[in-house]
């Protein structure tokens, strides 16, 4: 088992260094996730929770609203 771990990550390590455009995709995959779940998150996403409902009686909240709602 420890020698086909060993292989498994030989064949990844030799596969992305010898990459040229697959570099320069793996970058833009990473900034298009950086700015998916931390840029969009932070500014349009607030935490809604903290501004609506009190310390402490954050499920009495949702449970309220869910039962409003339904």
């Amino acid at each position: 088992m420890r020698m086909f771990a060993r292989k498994v990550f030989d064949l990844y390590y030799d596969g992305f260094r010898s990459m040229t455009v697959g570099k320069t995709l793996w970058i833009v995959i990473a900034v298009k996730l950086f700015i998916i779940f931390v840029v969009l998150k932070v500014f349009f996403f607030p935490n809604f929770l903290s501004s609506h409902a009190e310390e402490g009686q954050e499920a009495d909240f949702v449970a309220n609203e869910l039962s409003e709602r339904l």
